[in-house]
């Protein structure tokens, strides 16, 4: 009866709710259906004036440009969304505009999203419970936004279905409440309505879903999308209009002049990290978006500056593409400390994350053991038991830094903005700061306005970015795929990565991979069996997308990297061979560029955790197990040492007839070889087995290579990475 009683007030308080949102939103919604609102077929095909047709400005022709150029209307520091799109903003007003990035576009947090475009269903129900005014407004405006962007990038974002299993039946209306009020809340930019599926539907759709005490599900649609191709892609259409817009170059100080007796920014002292050169960029106008780093630069303006980034650390980690269904997502609204789970298709895998934890500002975040764990245990309890989730599945993890911000306004430093800040220095520094990655087309209108304002800049046009068609979007649809197979007799998987990924240009990107060169050598085939990635998009991303860095193409490009870390490493030798023959490295840069890739690999994308998981497993194998690779340690210890070398992995090689490279022999021997003493002795072959056995590795070059793993020899991409 007691339970019953809990369950009536349950209900009630849902029915409350409801009451609630059918009240406090139909305000907010009469004022909606007065203004108009764009859907994606209203985005415009149309190119506006001054759009560059043809093949953008080389790297060369944008420094000289930014080198020489006598005044910008406006410098944009930070090439992530948020920069990008302020300067695409800013360029397509008439402004004369540069944009520098220190590293790569989207080499920051820009690319290490939850790739989706969201209004936020829990910051909808925290207004609604609430009573919050403003952060109903956030949601509002940022579903507004998802709209928009998936309509000027239909290539790159798409609408998801996003199912929340339900345990008890009393969440049933409560779930479905706020889901209704988040579609309500959209209104005519709704993507799709949502529903509830009973038991048996819910696990037609997500068979992987656990069993047992599953009530139904309710399932909703957001956006998602390929996250730094769509910032590079923001880049790129700043200088279709154009901008001049250079990744690798580094502000070391801003400069000032006085006007009227005021001291101003004037510009910057800049450094192209390429060559080492430096130079002066003068602008009437300076933006500071530069997310996690922008205290740095407002201190650049002011020792005085006041600190306003709180950094937060969102780990997320990638999967095999059979732990989720190919087009359906999972939302965990309440994990074991509280914070939310997403467990989404993405890219042919499967990515879970985030936490959220407070870290330092780094140029280089790393995930960590403890949260790859968390997250791993969050996903085991909503998989059905048949589903083992291991350790060595994760091909991939990366840490991505949010920049949540302090109102300098506030007295209380402990009061985080819900959402964007934009904060004008005495010097006329302005800074935006905080806010999403959907939202950031209305961040950086808001920003160009306030610039506009406060530096007397004159444009020619009002903000047109809203339905502005970004770099891919013109002629593509989802047909687009079938031209590449049947003109180019491309592989449909591969065709349809080729479309998705770079939209009308796909067949440019096709035309770069014909003969080249005195062989005539095909840059046709795939990079690596586990990625439906081809060889010419390399090509096309250091002669067309400002690709500098070998980190640049595997993770911003092509995003191998994000996705698989143990087949990048096998693929690297191919893209730095590749690279410097189209950038004319010499030996020395290669090496260099291989080594920088592998350390970003390792520290940043989870590879050096797969060493350290493997330092930690236990040894676990039976005295017959013992026994049998005891025997098999001694057969390729040619000289009895009690350890392994490089000399006796040749040897062993040359004896059972099977080729191998130097280097494919000294990365096998780095795999095992966990102590970093340049050899495998024999509690390393042991725990590499155990861990074998245990599921903690589940890929091993070396195993395969050496007959270790009797398992089937299969894809990387199917049996894990193991990092």
């Amino acid at each position: 009866m007691r339970r019953f009683r809990r369950l009536v007030s349950r209900v009630a308080a849902v029915g409350a709710v409801g009451a609630v949102v059918a009240a406090g939103v139909t305000y907010w919604k009469v004022q909606d259906l007065q203004r108009a609102t764009l859907s994606a077929a209203q985005a415009s095909c149309d190119k506006p004036a001054g759009w560059r047709d043809g093949p953008l400005p080389s790297r060369e022709e944008q420094l000289k440009a930014l080198q020489e150029t006598i005044e910008f209307d406006m410098l944009v520091i930070g090439g992530g969304a948020t920069g990008a799109g302020v300067a695409l903003d800013a360029q397509s007003r008439g402004l004369k505009t540069a944009l520098v990035e220190m590293y790569d576009f989207s080499s920051g947090t820009s690319s290490r999203s939850t790739k989706l475009i969201h209004g936020g269903v829990r910051y909808l129900q925290k207004a609604i419970l609430g009573f919050d005014v403003e952060q109903y407004k956030m949601v509002k405006e940022a579903l507004s936004e998802r709209a928009n962007l998936l309509a000027i990038a239909p290539h790159l974002s798409y609408p998801l279905p996003i199912m929340l299993p339900v345990y008890k039946l009393w969440q049933i209306p409560y779930f479905w409440g706020g889901i209704k009020a988040y579609d309500f809340v959209a209104g005519s930019e709704l993507l799709k309505p949502s529903y509830f599926l009973n038991k048996t539907k819910a696990l037609e759709l997500f068979p992987m879903l656990k069993r047992d005490a599953l009530c139904g599900a309710l399932v909703y649609y957001d956006g998602q999308q390929n996250d730094a191709r769509m910032n590079v892609a923001l880049a790129l259409t700043s200088a279709r209009l154009g901008a001049a817009v250079l990744n690798h170059v580094q502000v070391t100080q801003l400069i000032h002049k006085e006007e009227d007796g005021v001291k101003r920014v004037a510009g910057a002292i800049c450094r192209d990290r390429m060559t080492g050169k430096e130079f002066t960029v003068r602008a009437k106008c300076v933006v500071n978006a530069t997310g996690p780093f922008t205290d740095d630069v407002r201190r650049m303006d002011s020792e005085e500056a006041r600190k306003i980034v709180q950094p937060s650390s969102g780990v997320h980690i990638i999967l095999p593409d059979y732990y989720s269904p190919q087009n359906m997502g999972l939302l965990d609204p309440q994990t074991s400390d509280g914070r939310v789970i997403f467990f989404l298709p993405w890219l042919g895998h499967t990515m879970a994350g985030t936490t959220d934890s407070p870290c330092g500002v780094t140029h280089h975040p790393e995930p960590t053991e403890e949260d790859i764990q968390f997250i791993l245990q969050e996903v085991r309890t909503y998989l059905s038991p048949d589903v083992r989730v291991r350790r060595g599945d994760v091909l991939s993890a990366w840490s991505g830094i949010r920049p949540l911000v302090l109102d300098p306004s506030k007295t209380n430093t402990q009061s985080l903005a819900r959402n964007h800040l934009i904060i004008v220095s005495d010097s006329n520094l302005v800074t935006i700061a905080g806010g999403k990655w959907t939202t950031y087309r209305h961040m950086a209108e808001e920003t160009v306005d306030k610039a506009v304002e406060v530096c007397r800049l004159k444009t020619t046009h009002a903000c047109s970015t809203r339905g502005l068609m970004l770099e891919g979007g013109h002629n593509w649809t989802p047909l687009s795929f079938i031209r590449l197979v049947q003109d180019f007799g491309m592989d449909t998987e591969v065709a349809r990565h080729l479309s998705s990924a770079f939209g009308d240009r796909a067949g440019k990107v096709v035309e770069m991979g014909h003969r080249r060169g005195p062989r005539g050598e095909s840059f046709h085939g795939r990079l690596h069996p586990s990625f439906p990635n081809i060889e010419a998009e390399i090509i096309y991303a250091v002669h067309r997308e400002y690709a500098c860095t070998l980190e640049d193409v595997i993770a911003r490009r092509m995003r191998i990297a994000f996705l698989n870390v143990e087949a990048t490493v096998e693929a690297l030798p191919r893209v730095v061979e590749i690279m410097g023959k189209e950038l004319k490295w010499d030996k020395k840069r290669q090496e260099e560029e291989l080594a920088n890739a592998k350390n970003f690999l390792r520290r940043e994308m989870g590879h050096e955790l797969g060493r350290r998981t493997k330092e930690s497993v236990d040894i676990k194998l039976s005295r017959e197990e013992l026994s049998e690779f005891n025997q098999k340690f001694r057969a390729m210890d040619y000289d009895n040492k009690g350890y392994i070398t490089v000399s006796d992995l040749r040897r062993y090689f040359k004896d059972i007839g099977r080729v191998m490279s130097p280097d494919d022999i000294h990365e096998m021997l780095n795999e095992v070889d966990t102590n970093l003493n340049g050899r495998i002795e024999i509690d390393e072959f042991f725990q590499l087995m155990s861990a074998i056995k245990s599921g903690d590795v589940v890929h091993s070059r070396f195993a395969q290579a050496t007959d270790m793993d009797t398992r089937p020899d299969v894809k990387v991409s199917r049996s894990g990475g193991g990092v």
